[in-house]
């Protein structure tokens, strides 16, 4: 089993998440989970960008989360956090 990354949140992210309802913040913690798991298991943001494999969007429902697989140092940067509900 492959140890999980952790994730950090963009001031951004952060400021959204901190807006959002309790169980939505459950939710993005739940989707940041099975992420961190294995990183590369969500869609490419935009596939046809060939040097952008690494930036990564898990939807879930009305949920979109936006991060950057930072392979060197082994975690995810959470840029952004969208929720349409």
């Amino acid at each position: 089993m492959t140890p999980a990354w952790p994730a950090r949140l963009s001031p951004n992210a952060s400021a959204v998440l901190a807006q959002l309802p309790l169980e939505v913040q459950e939710m993005v913690r739940d989707v940041l989970d099975i992420a961190s798991r294995q990183p590369w298991g969500w869609p490419q943001w935009d596939p046809t960008d060939p040097e952008g494999p690494d930036l990564r969007r898990a939807d879930v429902g009305p949920l979109t989360v936006v991060y950057v697989v930072n392979q060197p140092r082994q975690h995810l940067y959470v840029l952004d956090i969208v929720w349409a509900g």
